[in-house]
Formats: C-alpha cells, structure tokens, sequence
C-alpha cells in the first residue's frame, strides 16, 4: 500500500513538469505568432505585392529593372498605374509592351525614378531629374512638378503619395510619362506661355522638336511683357518675320550646360549674311546675355538639348551694338563718336571691322607721346578708323593671303593666315568672328595705322 502511494505521487509530479512544460512551448509559440519577424520590402516588392502594378512590374522585368529596384539604393519612383499603361498602349498603337523596344522602355521607366527618397512634403514646384540619360554625358532628363495641380509635365496626376519601402519610396500617378523636346518643356511649364505662343506664331515647334541639339535660353513671360511694353508693341504686332530672328537668338546649336558656360561670344541659329549671329556671354556676375538678360534658372534636360531661362528677351545686335556692349571697346566707341562715323557703322552694310581692343588704343598713344582721344581731331581719327573697316562679311575661314581694300582707300590691309590671322605682319587678330546684323568683328592687338 506504501509503495503504491509513493508511485503515484511520482506520477502526479512528473505529469505536473510535463505540463508545465508544454505550457510554455505553447507560450513561446504564441509570442512568435504575435511578434513576427518582418520582412525587408523594396520598391520592386511593393509593386509585386500590388495587382495595380502588375504591368509596371512586367515593364521593369522585360529590361531587368526590377532588380535595380529591390536592391541597394535610395529611391524615389512615380509609379503609374495599370490603366495609366494601357492608356499608353493605346496612345502609341501598340498591343503591349513586347512592340516596345527595349531601349525605348528603358527610357520611359527611368524617367519615372529619381534619386533620393523624397517624401510628398519635401517636393516644390519646379524640375527634378530623373535618372533617364539626356542628350549629354553627365545630365539627366527634367520633368516638371506643379504641386498647385499635383501634376507633373501637365499630363500625369499624382493620385496617392508616401508609400515607403525600404529603398526608397513610391508615389502613385495616374499617366505614364514621356520624356520631353525642348518644346514639349516649354508647352509644359505656364511660365513660358508667351514663348510658345512666339514659337508657334514663327513656326519653329517643328525646329525645336527635332533630333538636333540645342540650347535655348528661354524667356519667361514678364520678359516678353517687358520687351513689348519698352518697343510698344502688342504681340499682334509681331510678325513671322520678326519674329523668327529673334527667337532664333536665343538659341545655340550644341548641348551647353550651366558648367560649361564661359564669357565671351557664342553664335547662335539666327543668320545674317549666311552666318550665325553672336550673343555676349558673361558669367562673373551670374550668367548675363548681352549685358541685360539674366540666366534666372538652368540646365532643364530635354530629349534634345537643354533650356536656360531668363529674365529678358534679347535681340540681334549691329557691329556698332556689340561694341556697345563690351567695355574692352569703350575707347574704340569714343573714337567712333568722335570721327562721327557711328551712323556709317550702323547702316546696313555688310563690314568687317578689325577692332582695336583698349589696350592697343593705350598703347598706340603712349608710343605717339598722346595722353588720350583728347588729343586727336576729328581728321586725325578718321583715317585712322576708316583703316580697320572693309566692305564685306568676311569670316575668318573665308581669309587668304594677300591684300584687301579699306574704307580708307588710301590703306590696304595685308593678310597672313599660315600661323593663326595676321595683318601688316604684326597685328594679330586675338578673337575672330563676332557676327552682328550688319558685319562681323575680328579683335585686334594694335592699331592698325594707314
């Protein structure tokens, strides 16, 4: 009887640990349940997780940019719906993705991403980059945001906002985006509706729409009030005609980002005389065109080059303008005045002026024992200046050796061109082809005397 009670105590106990046991697995089981461990989600998971998104997610996988998304990175992606794609199909006459080329998918996807996360709160109205490639090394394509619309390049809605992975963050819009001309830039952005208008009115969309490479100094909108206002002028009174040379002005034949802008002169699309007219650039105040427009924002990334904007418009200048314009020629203009040939200088033309720099009118009066224009007549000067001018448009290409006629039909000017332009066989030209409206200007180290 002993033994059988001592047994059964033995029993209960173990029975006891067991359960108490058990209990506590059961317990450790719960806490797991309730306490899971979370697993990692980048963009690409998200947009997986999401049947919303499963034709982006099919896009990103046809080029392999859905392992660029779920890796290491920082990200901020605008992220188009399904129905935005199949609007897109239909806008290209396409059946589905498999008639987009690879590189033309590339494209357009990467013109959704941006570098960086960046919340709802952190964006303004103004240009990102994407990180779709521009037309040169180192520059990405721009879109525009208008977060007064919430809409970006006037075409997309941004729908739903902030949803975070852990590479970066999404943001959802309702259109696939395009990448952008410099026309389509310009349409896109309310600021430059007066340059549409221009462009549309000269007819050059088409030009700026084209697989050249531009850039374009854009005029805002109270530029073009201004520059109506100071010539009373309505813009029913601009014609094609007008119209034409002048927004060509403001245009460049090659891709020049802010980094690249340097002072000095730089020929622009509008012609005269067959050849390219010259705008003054000056960048150690801030980048100016012709001494009056600033440079007001930069380096707007477009499929075809790039856009600069700025404050004011600016026109072709005449030979005499440009001079205007430069303070390495003020004694050159003083001279002008004073031998009263400003008038002749601005006329139509063609000339070629061989300009004097400051520094060779200096050195010209030291060595005559002068001290300033002062000492100078009207007919001392005119000679003189009459010497540096020909009658034509000759470019610094279109030189040869030999002799050519001045205005100063005593003088002829004797030509080098076998090591760099030289005349009378110690005048260098220093800076050639300036083009103006009237005549181009080759700058000259000395002067030329008759």
């Amino acid at each position: 009887m002993k033994a059988f009670k001592k047994n059964y105590w033995a029993l209960a106990l173990v029975s006891a640990l067991m359960l108490v046991a058990v209990s506590c697995e059961e317990d450790d089981d719960m806490d797991m349940d309730q306490n899971p461990v979370e697993t990692p989600q980048s963009i690409t998971d998200i947009a997986a997780a999401n049947e919303d998104f499963s034709i982006l997610v099919s896009a990103l996988q046809k080029v392999g940019l859905d392992d660029d998304l779920s890796g290491d990175g920082d990200f901020t992606v605008f992220a188009p719906t399904n129905e935005a794609f199949v609007a897109l199909l239909d806008e290209l006459q396409v059946s589905g993705l498999d008639d987009i080329s690879d590189d033309v998918l590339t494209e357009v996807l990467l013109y959704h991403v941006v570098s960086g996360s960046k919340a709802s709160s952190m964006i303004e109205t103004g240009y990102y980059n994407s990180l779709s490639a521009g037309p040169v090394d180192g520059y990405t394509l721009s879109f525009y945001v208008d977060m007064n619309s919430t809409m970006i390049n006037t075409r997309a809605n941004i729908i739903q906002t902030d949803i975070e992975a852990d590479n970066g963050i999404i943001h959802v819009i309702d259109k696939v985006m395009l990448p952008m001309s410099i026309t389509d830039h310009a349409i896109a952005n309310e600021n430059f509706s007066s340059l549409v208008a221009a462009v549309s009115k000269a007819d050059l969309a088409s030009t700026l729409d084209s697989d050249g490479t531009f850039t374009v100094f854009a005029p805002v909108n109270s530029a073009f009030d201004s520059f109506l206002e100071s010539n009373e002028l309505t813009f029913d009174d601009l014609t094609k005609e007008t119209l034409t040379p002048i927004l060509l002005y403001h245009a460049l034949g090659a891709v020049v980002p802010a980094s690249m802008v340097e002072s000095g002169y730089a020929s622009t699309l509008s012609t005269a005389f067959d050849n390219n007219l010259s705008v003054k650039i000056d960048v150690d105040n801030g980048v100016m065109l012709n001494v009056s427009a600033n440079v007001v924002a930069t380096d707007v990334v477009a499929t075809n080059g790039i856009i600069h904007a700025i404050d004011k418009v600016i026109t072709p200048k005449s030979i005499v303008d440009i001079a205007l314009q430069n303070s390495n020629f003020s004694i050159l203009v003083d001279a002008l005045i004073k031998a009263d040939l400003v008038d002749a200088l601005s006329s139509e033309g063609p000339f070629t002026v061989f300009a004097p720099t400051n520094a060779a009118f200096e050195t010209f009066l030291q060595e005559n024992g002068l001290s300033s224009l002062d000492d100078l007549s009207k007919e001392d000067l005119t000679p003189v200046l009459l010497a540096h001018v020909v009658s034509a448009n000759a470019v610094s290409t279109g030189l040869s050796n030999g002799t050519v006629p001045t205005l100063n039909s005593e003088k002829s000017l004797t030509i080098n061109v076998d090591n760099g332009v030289s005349i009378d066989g110690e005048i260098n030209v220093v800076a050639a082809d300036i083009q103006g409206t009237n005549g181009i200007i080759h700058v000259i180290d000395k002067i030329i005397v008759p």
